[in-house]
């Protein structure tokens, strides 16, 4: 058994049996979010269930970097509910009224959800092994030696043990995303919300990253992924959630969504997708090629 099988069955083990323990790890009942004016999330409804993998698709803007950030308690919400494994997040009833959470509540509540962002957000003075050991003794409090046996352990599951010693600017991009994965691992969280891992890296990098969340998925970690990476989103997901202007238009397996998608602005988005990416077609190209000869041939005759 693997480091991060044994990460995942220990966290497994470690959670008392509840009579919710058979409700979804995360509920999320009309979610609303605004920005003065805006309203970016317009009642989002989403349950991600234990060990399951939810990818989250759709075009810019359409907020689901801030649906995300709403399960991590990085931004306020400002109706609806967010539960993680039973509990409220980032409010509390009092006096049969809610009101916003404290501080010292909201990180109870999310003690056990990991993050991955975009930007790598590493500490450029420290090596990767310090990276990851970091919270571990600022927030966990754990003893040096134990906090640095379990960073070496998440480093060796993200396939940067050789690298504890480097700094970040001595890694590559997709290095600094694995030290950054291993650094959310290290502190067992319960579930990892992955905002667009891949979208600062180089194509050619992309890759690893993407293995490294596979694995992780094998291995049973609950995950909620932000992606354009829809062959990923296809392979991986357990289901798939497309956002459109703030609400999920569609929702359902990866074959019903990406291959059986009947909703038109669903349709678009995939096939502005496809477009984007579409590999050059030598026999397009060539077919273009007779068609032009043959039009100059008659044009000469």
């Amino acid at each position: 058994m693997n480091a991060m099988t044994d990460l995942v069955s220990s966290s497994s083990a470690s959670t008392a049996p509840s009579p919710a323990a058979t409700a979804p790890l995360v509920q999320v009942r009309g979610l609303r979010k605004h920005f003065g004016e805006l309203e970016v999330l317009r009642g989002v409804d989403l349950d991600i269930a234990k060990s399951e993998v939810v990818c989250i698709i759709g075009p810019s803007g359409s907020g689901k970097s801030t649906l995300l950030r709403c399960l991590a308690a990085l931004e306020t919400y400002d109706a609806g509910e967010v539960l993680i494994e039973g509990q409220l997040l980032g409010y509390a009833e009092r006096n049969g009224q809610r009101v916003r959470a404290s501080q010292r509540e909201i990180n109870r509540v999310r003690r056990n959800v990991g993050m991955v962002f975009q930007q790598f957000n590493l500490w450029p003075h420290l090596s990767a092994l310090d990276n990851v050991m970091e919270a571990l003794l600022r927030v966990r409090k754990l003893p040096r030696d134990e906090a640095k046996q379990r960073a070496n352990a998440m480093l060796e599951t993200v396939g940067l043990a050789h690298k504890g010693d480097a700094k970040p600017a001595k890694l590559s991009g997709g290095q600094q995303q694995r030290v950054a994965i291993a650094r959310a691992l290290a502190m067992e969280p319960h579930i990892m919300l992955f905002d667009e891992p891949t979208s600062a890296l180089d194509p050619e990098l992309v890759g690893e990253v993407l293995q490294v969340m596979k694995q992780l998925a094998r291995d049973g970690m609950t995950m909620a992924v932000v992606t354009h990476e829809m062959g990923f989103a296809a392979q991986v997901a357990d289901k798939v959630m497309f956002i459109d202007e703030g609400r999920i238009a569609v929702q359902g397996k990866p074959r019903d969504v990406f291959h059986d998608a009947r909703q038109p602005r669903l349709r678009q988005f995939l096939q502005n997708y496809f477009d984007r990416n579409a590999f050059w077609s030598r026999e397009a190209d060539e077919k273009n090629d007779v068609d032009e000869r043959n039009a100059a041939d008659g044009a000469d005759a």
